[in-house]
């Protein structure tokens, strides 16, 4: 199969480009990279620069996307996440639509940040988005890349969680701290998280990619989302260093401003579609999950 990749050269991207190839998969990458450092990082693939330069595929997979997590999300920060997001999924879309035959299918990421800050409401993909920026901008990424769906292309949208797994993702930013014994659960710790682990995430992808009935929305996490606290203890067992430094909620919204809201931010996301679709996790259970990620 022939498959464009968004974001390909990040932490999920990757890996799928590694996977694909090895199935025999013809891989043309968009990015800003020169072709060389792309392929030092994704194996041999195609390289372009420009969502223009979609020439043909018969799936397009959509990972764009500037990391949530960074500076402050001021003006030009926001803009920025906008643009990664929103605006290339706009040009894709519009690129898709002008070819003679468009990708059969659009698999675009999201996050569970759709739902904002629900506490402990069971999160499914019929539950509606919540309020704030992170979900704001997910609400409009999603939206963009639905609208290839008047081009006769299947749309996938998928919802991801925190993802953990080895060499990248949330464990390379805490994993640190937990060494240094400075780690903790963040504000309460009774937020809930929401995870996935790496290898069912890529599985997640193809099992959207080759199953042409599905479409829509789908929450891409394990079926076990664990309060935030849970996690900090697990972790500080896996390594075994103590994990009682909590991060003040007040502390973080401090340092962070309105960014603190996807630290502290609860969604008790469950994989209701998959689950009914027949996908079925290798990792259903955190500890197993963190065992393999930092092993």
């Amino acid at each position: 199969m022939e498959i464009f990749i968004t974001g390909g050269t990040g932490y999920i991207g990757r890996h799928l480009c590694g996977e694909l190839l090895a199935a025999g998969h013809r891989i043309t990458v968009l990015s800003r990279q020169s072709a060389e450092r792309v392929r030092a990082v994704c194996g041999a693939v195609e390289v372009v620069h420009a969502p223009e330069e979609l020439a043909a595929a018969e799936a397009v997979v959509n990972l764009a996307g500037e990391p949530i997590v960074g500076p402050r999300w001021g003006a030009s920060r926001k803009r920025a996440l906008w643009e990664s997001r929103v605006t290339l999924t706009e040009r894709l879309v519009a690129r898709m639509g002008a070819l003679e035959r468009p990708p059969r299918v659009l698999v675009s990421a999201s996050a569970v940040g759709f739902y904002g800050d629900r506490g402990d409401e069971v999160l499914v993909e019929a539950s509606p988005p919540g309020t704030g920026f992170g979900a704001e901008l997910c609400v409009a990424w999603e939206g963009a890349a639905t609208a290839a769906e008047r081009h006769g292309s299947r749309v996938c949208l998928v919802r991801t969680g925190p993802v953990l797994g080895p060499g990248g993702g949330l464990l390379s930013r805490m994993a640190p701290l937990f060494r240094l014994g400075l780690g903790g659960p963040l504000g309460d710790g009774r937020q809930w998280f929401a995870w996935i682990h790496l290898q069912d995430q890529l599985r997640v992808l193809r099992f959207l990619l080759e199953h042409d009935t599905l479409e829509g929305p789908f929450n891409a996490t394990a079926p076990t989302p664990v309060r935030q606290g849970e996690l900090a203890r697990a972790l500080g067992r896996m390594l075994r260093r103590p994990a009682m430094a909590p991060a003040p909620a007040f502390l973080l919204r401090l340092l962070l401003g309105e960014q603190a809201e996807v630290v502290l931010g609860s969604q008790r996301a469950v994989p209701e579609r998959l689950t009914k679709a027949g996908f079925q996790f290798r990792f259903n259970e955190l500890e197993p999950a963190l065992r393999q990620a930092i092993s």
